[in-house]
């Protein structure tokens, strides 16, 4: 177990290391994060300014709602995502990728990813539903099963950047990709998660201890500068986090299909990852 761990941890540096030749890849998670939250603004306003939510049982049209909710929301996560992986994978050929050339490639697979998007917000709306109805132990287990299918799904969008099949077809290839490499995909992922996790729980804390501290010596013109430098400092370690996350998962299905490191990897390293069968 630590030795998948050691290794990959390797692939998150050599996967920051592309990050840093590629900073424009930066570009696509923030991109992302602006579009998501115009979305969220405008499902979710208006029904908090209706009254819709208020002491209301879920009936067939709030499902409906929800369902085009996340429907929308999964196709601009995927839509960036894809960008981003396949600028990422340009860079791993040894290519010099811009923002323009990772959005081409989400534009040519859109039919595929509103496809993929319909999956998961069917996934996604199941599962929130037997959360809400299920006890302490159900939720455990919904927890459970919503962390099987992110890991099953990982590499879902490299295979839609990299091959031209629909989201049924990408699905199954990322499963069965997973079963080669789900030591890697769990230890790298939890590696990035954790690693990012501490960054964020150490700003948050140091960002809090200076907020008090400005508002007791400058009052509110000295803290409210403090408490928007901590918004920012946050938000951009989520964007490398999900930058780092696409770089990783292109490097990862580029080694499991062609069994040959890209630029920047070590080859020793990828090998070790993967138990072919």
């Amino acid at each position: 177990m630590f030795d998948r761990i050691s290794r990959s941890w390797s692939l998150v540096k050599a996967s920051a290391a592309v990050l840093r030749a590629d900073k424009e890849l930066l570009w696509f998670p923030v991109i992302s994060a602006i579009a998501t939250t115009l979305v969220a603004a405008t499902f979710l306003l208006p029904l908090f300014g209706l009254g819709l939510l208020e002491g209301r049982e879920p009936g067939p049209v709030l499902y409906l709602f929800g369902f085009l909710f996340y429907l929308c929301q999964y196709f601009v996560i995927f839509f960036f995502n894809t960008a981003l992986v396949g600028a990422a994978m340009i860079r791993l050929e040894g290519g010099d990728p811009t923002v323009s050339d990772g959005l081409r490639i989400a534009r040519e697979r859109v039919g595929a990813i509103l496809g993929y998007a319909a999956i998961a917000a069917t996934v996604g709306l199941i599962l929130r539903a037997l959360e809400e109805r299920a006890g302490f132990l159900g939720r455990i287990v919904v927890g459970i099963i919503g962390l099987a299918w992110t890991l099953a799904t990982f590499l879902v969008v490299p295979v839609l950047v990299s091959q031209n099949v629909g989201p049924i077809e990408a699905l199954k290839e990322s499963v069965s990709l997973l079963k080669r490499s789900w030591g890697e995909n769990l230890a790298g992922n939890v590696g990035i998660g954790l690693a990012f996790g501490l960054i964020t729980a150490v700003v948050a804390i140091v960002s809090i201890a200076l907020v008090i501290a400005s508002a007791r010596i400058g009052g509110a013109p000295l803290a409210i500068p403090m408490i928007v430098i901590a918004v920012l400092v946050v938000a951009f370690i989520g964007v490398v986090q999900a930058a780092l996350t696409g770089v990783y998962s292109a490097a990862l299905y580029r080694y499991a299909v062609d069994g040959h490191a890209p630029a920047g990897f070590d080859d020793g390293t990828l090998q070790a990852a993967f138990v072919r069968k």
